[in-house]
């Protein structure tokens, strides 16, 4: 639980509300790396973000790197959490911890599947608007002039691509119980082949459906880009590639239903997502082969962590197949791509 007491004291000497006003604090949601509050004090409506006390020490620094990305897209076309404030003193609350704005809007896991809020349940050109909106996040962000934002240090955007194989497999090294067939095959075409151009931006690392809000009602809008633990500079089309993974042939068939955690009927199909990420980011997709393959055989290797500490917990035990299928389908598309880059 929160210390409302010390977070009243906190709040008062960064001038964050009202000083003296009471503080009302209610849990919304957590998991072994963050959780969330929301905090209202007066007319000021906030959500607190905390590595729990469980959490290794390194969230802390996490925390921070959010809190670097968060308040960097201040002022920018990004839609964003406002920046309120950051306490890297853990004698406050324990751990370091930042208050941003609370967002009015919705989540795509925050409904039950199938059952997409108004308008989106009935009218499906609006529900195409979703889609859209959720490449055009990332084009936006990819674009943010992250040397002026002060972000030179926040990752390695040099060699970024050169790294990718060797470090993800020392990482599956170290966590490896079974073996995933496709690994190999994938890392190899993946050392052998590099994008047509490499334009360093920033990248949110995890992005999805799951990872971003919506403004209620229609037309879809993004109202806020959230999650930002694997957050860096990099390349922006990795993002991309994340979102377009596990896209459905035929959005318009039955099995579109049920694919992914998220009901994909009558989304646009993949060309007319890059399309619309490439008009906006001004980018080209031309490469887009390149990124899927790096990212099922990255977001494979990511899961696998999970799977090999479930333990008794269901949910990373599913994990389990879905490695098998995502590493399966880098391989298969690693030999079967025209792509020569």
């Amino acid at each position: 639980m929160i210390d409302i007491e010390r977070l009243g004291k906190w709040m008062d000497a960064e001038g964050i509300g009202v000083a003296g006003e009471p503080i009302d604090v209610g849990y919304i949601s957590g998991g072994s790396q963050n959780e969330i509050y929301e905090v209202r004090r007066g007319e000021l409506h906030g959500a607190l973000r905390i590595p729990p006390t469980t959490a290794p020490e390194s969230r802390d620094d996490g925390i921070l790197r959010e809190w670097r990305i968060t308040a960097a897209l201040e002022g920018t076309d990004v839609p964003h959490t406002p920046a309120i404030g950051m306490c890297e003193d853990k004698s406050v609350l324990g751990r370091s911890f930042y208050v941003m704005g609370f967002v009015d809007g919705w989540s795509p896991m925050g409904i039950e599947r199938g059952k997409w809020p108004a308008p989106f349940d009935t009218d499906l050109e609006a529900r195409k608007g979703l889609a859209y909106q959720l490449v055009e996040g990332i084009a936006l962000l990819g674009n943010v002039d992250w040397h002026a934002k002060g972000l030179q240090d926040l990752g390695r955007p040099d060699g970024f691509h050169e790294r990718q194989v060797d470090r993800w497999t020392a990482f599956l090294e170290r966590i490896k119980g079974r073996e995933l067939p496709g690994f190999d095959e994938a890392a190899a075409w993946l050392r052998g082949h590099r994008p047509i151009d490499y334009v360093p931006g920033l990248m949110h690392g995890d992005y999805q459906f799951a990872n971003v809000m919506y403004c209620h009602g229609g037309p879809a809008q993004l109202a806020a880009i959230v999650d930002w633990e694997m957050g860096t500079v990099g390349d922006p089309k990795l993002d991309l590639g994340w979102v377009v993974q596990s896209w459905p042939d035929d959005t318009m068939a039955p099995a579109a239903s049920g694919s992914g955690y998220v009901d994909m009927h009558a989304m646009p199909s993949r060309d007319e997502v890059l399309d619309h990420y490439s008009k906006v980011s001004g980018r080209q997709v031309d490469d887009i082969d390149y990124y899927v393959i790096l990212a099922k055989w990255k977001l494979a290797v990511v899961l696998e962590q999970g799977f090999q500490r479930a333990d008794k917990d269901e949910k990373l035990q599913a994990f389990g197949p879905i490695v098998r299928d995502l590493m399966k389908g880098a391989a298969d598309l690693a030999a079967t791509t025209d792509y020569k880059g």
